[in-house]
């Protein structure tokens, strides 16, 4: 059982009633408290409630579809933590998922033990985050890890927790390449990381690239290194980047 579980509400949206009584046992015997519900309509104004830590979201929902759940969330909280889980798993999906703001996405059908482990890796990244006061200042970027948000000299930003995420972990190690590995241990939890798919990292790059370059094409502040990983510059400086 989580050490934090019990101070951890879950919401299961999921219209299959098996599986969704299945999570809701799976999450009970864990310690953590739970409410299910079965639309998308409904799902979406237990999450916006503030009485969750966690949402488990389907996306074939009746009503409104999670991607649409996922997206308004976000509109109204980007803090809250949202993992997709779905039989969709087609790469659009998984990146649309993302682009969406969740902040992780897993097929079903999917292992109980690994479930559990993505479950509490997003809860404790999530806590940190929260606990965080830090600020990043780079040429004219200037983001507020605490609020989520930012500016690039005139026009104001927004961030998901998990772009936060990113970028606080890329800035605290500025200078300094960061592998997809690394990221995916540090940032997303996963242990057996080298064996893990990097599409995650990279859809996120992506979008932080639109946010906080001038010319998200020809980086300057997140730049790549063949081999290397992914480094966030103090300074916009020219770099041999990808």
């Amino acid at each position: 059982m989580s050490q934090n579980s019990s101070s951890t509400s879950i919401l299961i949206i999921e219209d299959e009633i098996a599986i969704a009584e299945g999570l809701v046992d799976l999450c009970e015997l864990n310690g953590y408290s739970v409410k299910h519900v079965a639309d998308g309509e409904s799902g979406l104004t237990e999450a916006l409630s503030g009485q969750y830590g966690l949402v488990l979201l389907d996306l074939m929902l009746p009503g409104m579809d999670g991607f649409t759940v996922c997206d308004k969330i976000r509109e109204k909280d980007r803090s809250l933590p949202i993992i997709i889980l779905s039989a969709k798993n087609a790469d659009e999906d998984i990146i649309n998922g993302l682009k969406f703001g969740a902040d992780d996405y897993i097929p079903k059908p999917f292992s109980v033990p690994m479930l559990l482990a993505r479950i509490e890796a997003v809860l404790r990244r999530s806590r940190q985050s929260l606990e965080n006061e830090g600020k990043l200042a780079a040429g004219n970027l200037r983001v507020n890890f605490r609020e989520y948000t930012g500016t690039r000299g005139k026009e104001e930003l927004a961030f998901t927790r998990k772009e936060i995420e990113i970028l606080e972990y890329l800035w605290n190690n500025r200078d300094h390449a960061v592998p997809r590995a690394e990221l995916l241990r540090k940032v997303w939890g996963y242990e057996n990381a080298e064996s893990v798919d990097t599409r995650t990292v990279d859809i996120h790059i992506t979008k932080l690239r639109k946010k906080i370059e001038d010319d998200p094409a020809h980086p300057k502040l997140l730049v790549t290194f063949r081999g290397e990983g992914y480094q966030m510059r103090s300074a916009p400086e020219c770099a041999k980047s990808t």
